[in-house]
């Protein structure tokens, strides 16, 4: 029983990546057309946390080794849903499964995604190795153990993770019952309140990960337009400004595919409904420009909102322009081929990086 649950629990694994890659097949074109060079050189980066931080104080040296470890385990819970339906976490309970056999298929399942991880850990370690950087060669052993013990605490914070998916719910004290309604009194809120309840709330709920993937798209693209301006010395401005491109694209690319595929969902159901769907569905298609909207008005507000210090208001404000009038085209176009789609995509952001690029020339 305990190998086959292993052999089962990687199998599930397995296919849960794959499905996983293919729903980013169009992302990942995206990326590596248009910075495969840029990753390339970024796999340098991914060890430097751990290596630095054996050269630092140890406030500054804590704080490099958890963000270090928070990041590698992030793909764990992001995907723990996956990697662990809650249907399957569900039938298993009833088999006669030690917890030792529970833990072990945890931690191997874990170990797919660490597994990977420790290489690309050990190509970024003997790029460092090579160049041996003045700052490295005195705590040399100190941070090879520190890059180490981040990638052990990883896998085990990874196993915990999916550990306390998979264990047994605690029992709840039954609620107070809800009185039984005496009268239908009509809620308002108009096509607001319906767009919240047909397309934000099922983004949320169950297996969906839409509404924490879109969270994570528009951080990285707001904390992208922060440093961007901000023009922090260690990564080149460039750098930051393509990846604010790539972010605004793809957080309304993948938001303008989930509500088609939501609208996809609805038509059949909602055709009969008392209701303007079709009007819904347009408030549903130019709400996923708000997201791309917030960080253009921060954009605006650092570059626009202040005077020049080193940087072209003129380069600023057409950045701005084509920005809004690509992420227009996304909602616009939306009947394109998928090559097509992804041709735009990657247009805008070449040409959005461009631009960029001159922003502090």
């Amino acid at each position: 029983m305990k190998n086959s649950y292993h052999h089962f629990r990687l199998r599930l694994a397995r296919h849960a990546l794959l499905q996983f890659a293919l729903s980013l097949r169009s992302s990942l074109e995206y990326i590596l057309l248009a910075f495969g060079p840029v990753m390339i050189g970024l796999l340098a980066v991914i060890a430097l946390p751990g290596l630095f931080a054996a050269a630092q104080p140890w406030p500054e040296a804590l704080a490099l080794f958890a963000g270090q470890t928070l990041l590698g385990t992030a793909p764990v819970w992001l995907l723990r849903k996956r990697l662990l339906p809650a249907a399957v976490a569900l039938w298993s309970r009833p088999l006669p499964l030690t917890p030792r056999s529970k833990w072990l298929a945890d931690a191997a399942v874990a170990g797919l995604i660490v597994g990977p991880l420790s290489l690309v850990y050990a190509v970024s370690t003997s790029i460092w190795l090579t160049q041996t950087p003045d700052w490295l060669r005195p705590v040399l052993p100190q941070a090879l153990l520190l890059t180490l013990a981040s990638l052990l605490l990883i896998w085990l914070l990874s196993t915990l993770t999916l550990h306390y998916r998979n264990r047994m719910p605690s029992a709840r004290k039954p609620g107070r019952a809800r009185a039984a309604p005496t009268h239908y009194a009509p809620q308002r809120g108009g096509m607001v309140r319906y767009w919240y309840q047909l397309f934000w709330l099922p983004f949320w709920r169950a297996e969906n990960v839409i509404g924490i993937q879109q969270t994570l798209l528009l951080a990285g693209a707001l904390l992208s337009v922060g440093v961007w301006v901000a023009h922090l010395p260690l990564v080149p401005p460039a750098l930051w400004g393509a990846g604010t491109a790539l972010m605004i694209m793809l957080l309304t690319d993948r938001g303008d595919k989930a509500v088609a595929e939501q609208i996809a969902l609805l038509r059949p159901v909602a055709a009969n409904w008392p209701l303007r769907v079709e009007y819904l569905y347009r408030l549903a298609m130019l709400a996923t420009l708000l997201p791309a909207l917030l960080v253009l008005a921060l954009f605006a507000a650092l570059t626009l909102g202040r005077d020049a210090a080193g940087y072209s208001h003129t380069v600023a404000t057409v950045w701005l322009c084509f920005a809004g009038i690509a992420q227009l085209a996304l909602v616009a176009l939306r009947k394109l081929s998928v090559r097509g789609r992804v041709g735009l995509v990657l247009s805008a952001i070449l040409i959005l990086t461009a631009i960029g690029s001159e922003l502090w020339n």
